[in-house]
């Protein structure tokens, strides 16, 4: 698809759409559009379509295609365990290494069973140190606040070599009225922070309602959580992920919280430092597979998986994960397929940006590209689908289509693939650029369907 194909389809937006726009009180200079079909031709509709605009998370399909193209889907990351000295009776009688690798899923269940493989060595008591090496991502300094002022939301968790859980913590929260209380679980165990046990229940009759809000959390002090309200028990259980409020301790806190609740002692501490070159891996820990991953990267637009991904290609590509890296590896990939054409600005590989740029034109050419690609049925099964799954979940098209969707304040947008009513496939391109554009929603439920209509 051309630039001079898109600018021959240039024309008014379809009635329904304008009808959208007018209702959101959006002016039409607010967005761009392109609708092709799948496999080629010229667009249906194009609308300043070679406008370079702020795509938000839609920018995650240019890192996970990327990804999937330069490491192909069953690509894994291998966390390396390394044991550095004899185990006499129990006890090791020196350090343990986790290698990190920039594995985006290294949940608490899969550290839970690394460490009780570590047992399985025989191991019960370390004498010396755990040492975390995170060298693989060589990052600058983060402040979860930048971004939004919100730094307790793990979606601004920072990426990590050795990324843990998310760098978050799971509050859940079961009523028993019996006890007037309801009780509480933090996971995972960080060492040296507490939380408490229960928190009041609010009197009888009382709504849900915001019961986040009415928990009242204080984080001010990262070793111990306050919960300074009540819950009603209406809400039932309920669990509330939050991002911890020391990012830079927690992996050190949830390897030394978990390693103790299973019952093993630790002489020295957590701490960071590099594997010594002299050691060999006494086992790898294992990742699920990268198209397995992007799932869970574009369905539920996890921004610090996306992230780990597009490191993962400086990494691989450089020997060190770094954004410079990363942006080097994009760039690269894109030009041995689109030349310079439309070549997007990448800030951190998963849209939550204020400074990324991308045009429709070049997005769509992109998913037309994607369409043709052996590994178009793992990207294609990772978008969410509308009224089904995902971030879609609860959208109100009645057309069915596999779309990546983006928010942030003053951007709207959505790209993938429409399935129309004449069983052709169509790209659809559409990203929102206004200090309005949280009213779009309409707007590109009214382009879906406009798709879905073919020709």
């Amino acid at each position: 698809m051309g630039a001079q194909a898109a600018l021959a389809a240039q024309g008014p937006l379809p009635v329904p759409v304008q009808t959208a726009l007018e209702r959101a009180q959006l002016p039409p200079d607010a967005v761009s559009v392109l609708v092709v079909d799948a496999a080629g031709g010229t667009p249906r509709l194009a609308h300043r379509a070679q406008v370079p605009m702020n795509p938000a998370s839609v920018m995650k399909l240019v890192t996970t295609y990327a990804g999937l193209e330069l490491l192909g889907p069953a690509y894994v990351w291998q966390t390396p365990v390394y044991i550095d000295g004899p185990v006499r009776s129990g006890t090791l009688q020196g350090n343990v290494y986790l290698r990190g690798q920039g594995d985006p899923k290294m949940v608490m269940e899969r550290l839970w069973l690394l460490l009780r493989r570590l047992q399985g060595q025989g191991i019960r008591q370390i004498a010396g140190d755990i040492v975390l090496d995170h060298s693989a991502f060589v990052l600058p300094a983060h402040d979860p606040a930048a971004f939004d002022g919100e730094p307790l939301r793990p979606y601004n968790a920072a990426p990590d070599a050795l990324l843990l859980n998310f760098k978050a913590v799971v509050f859940n929260l079961v009523p028993d009225p019996a006890a007037g209380v309801a009780r509480v679980q933090m996971e995972p165990p960080l060492a040296g922070v507490q939380a408490p046990a229960t928190v009041p229940l609010a009197p009888a009759g009382t709504a849900c309602g915001d019961w986040r809000a009415s928990l009242r959390a204080d984080w001010s002090d990262a070793t111990r959580v306050v919960l300074r309200g009540a819950y009603a028990a209406a809400c039932g259980e309920r669990s509330w992920a939050m991002a911890y409020a020391d990012p830079a301790r927690y992996a050190q806190r949830a390897v030394e919280g978990m390693w103790r609740e299973l019952g093993g002692q630790l002489t020295g501490t957590v701490r960071s430092g590099t594997v010594p070159r002299h050691l060999e891996p006494a086992w790898v820990a294992t990742s699920p597979s990268l198209a397995e991953v992007v799932r869970d990267i574009n369905k539920y637009s996890n921004n610090v998986m996306a992230q780990q991904l597009w490191l993962t290609l400086g990494w691989q590509q450089h020997g060190v994960g770094t954004p410079e890296n990363a942006r080097a590896a994009v760039r690269q990939w894109w030009r041995t397929r689109w030349d310079e054409a439309d070549l997007p600005a990448m800030d951190n590989g998963a849209g939550l940006s204020r400074q990324t740029r991308i045009t429709a034109q070049a997005l769509a050419r992109m998913l037309q590209a994607a369409w043709a690609s052996p590994v178009m049925p793992e990207l294609l099964a990772s978008l969410p689908v509308t009224g089904v799954d995902g971030t879609l979940r609860r959208s109100r098209a009645s057309a069915r289509a596999h779309l990546k969707t983006g928010s942030l304040r003053d951007v709207m947008a959505v790209a993938g693939y429409v399935h129309a009513t004449d069983g052709r496939r169509y790209v659809l391109v559409a990203v929102v650029n206004h200090a309005q554009a949280a009213a779009a929603r309409p707007v590109l439920d009214a382009l879906v369907e406009w798709a879905a209509q073919g020709q």
